[in-house]
């Protein structure tokens, strides 16, 4: 499974971003999907999570209310809708995916399989 993220960009404080991440090489309607983000000396730090049908999603508490995961399983991309951002948003944000099909744990880096490599956001006061 290849997962290819892009969308990023630099944007001020405020702004909107729609993040894209394509699956290629596996069943993506089958995987759970994530997205997680890096900032600059720390790390890596849960953002969002879809179930592979899309009828469940989570979210870190820092997310909720600004940012939204979605997915198009005939276009094998997940989505992550980016609003009202703030300069600590500012990272390496990452797909990944959990080809277990379980819906547990999202939160937790080790229960993905795959992962992007990532785009960088940036968001300027």
């Amino acid at each position: 499974v290849q997962l290819q993220a892009s969308g990023g960009g630099l944007v001020q404080a405020g702004a909107s971003l729609r993040l894209s991440c394509v699956a290629s090489g596996g069943t993506f309607s089958h995987y759970s999907m994530g997205w997680f983000r890096q900032a600059p000396g720390k790390g890596r730090e849960f953002v969002a999570a879809i179930s592979w049908s899309g009828a469940s999603t989570y979210y870190a508490d820092f997310a909720k209310g600004r940012f939204t995961i979605s997915r198009d399983n005939a276009k094998n991309t997940v989505f992550l809708q980016m609003s009202s951002l703030k300069p600590e948003d500012t990272a390496v944000y990452q797909c990944a995916a959990d080809i277990s099909g379980n819906w547990y744990q999202q939160s937790v880096p080790s229960e993905y399989d795959y992962w992007g490599q990532g785009t960088q956001v940036t968001v300027s006061s």
